[in-house]
């Protein structure tokens, strides 16, 4: 049974009932609509823990999808599952391609940063200092780029850059 015809709440269906109705007046293309339908389905399950099927519905909506902005989006979303299951190396392959498309995803740049910190404080721990302050400094690349575009967000990111000396931009809020 498909996603759509599952919603058990009040809100899951009233955006499915919105989604569809967008769906059915947008003028663009048919296969441009399948994607979205699926990228739909794909956040639905998603939001209700279902990695790999929102997976499924993902790689199917970029397979039809065209517009490099859209396609950004569904490569983070993924990217967010793919860390969210520990496999970095992928989420961060994931949130570089969606990078590629859009250079406007603060989020991709963020958590891109947060992975090579956790790799960083990994290194730290198995006695690695040298490994670790190589990922830290990945890590920070990556913040400043973030907290230049989105200079309000990331306050956690711009305190430990501060502290640790590895940043001197004059941009904190």
């Amino acid at each position: 049974m498909p996603r759509t015809q599952r919603n058990d709440n009040f809100i899951d269906k009233s955006f499915t009932v919105m989604a569809d109705i967008i769906l059915k007046i947008l003028p663009t293309n048919q296969k441009a609509k399948e994607a979205f339908a699926y990228y739909r389905d794909g956040m639905a399950a998603q939001a209700d823990g279902e990695y790999a099927e929102a997976l499924e519905n993902y790689t199917e909506a970029l397979t039809l999808e065209e517009d490099p902005y859209d396609r950004s989006y569904i490569l983070y979303n993924m990217g967010l599952i793919y860390a969210s299951n520990g496999e970095h190396d992928k989420a961060i392959e994931l949130y570089s391609e969606a990078l590629e498309l859009n250079t406007n995803l603060p989020q991709a740049l963020n958590n891109i940063a947060v992975i090579y910190h956790f790799k960083g404080e990994r290194a730290k721990e198995m006695g690695d200092a040298e490994g670790a302050e190589q990922l830290y400094d990945r890590a920070a690349d990556y913040w400043k780029r973030a907290i230049r575009m989105a200079p309000n967000n990331y306050i956690e990111a711009q305190n430990w850059l501060k502290i640790t000396g590895r940043s001197t931009m004059d941009i904190y809020f």
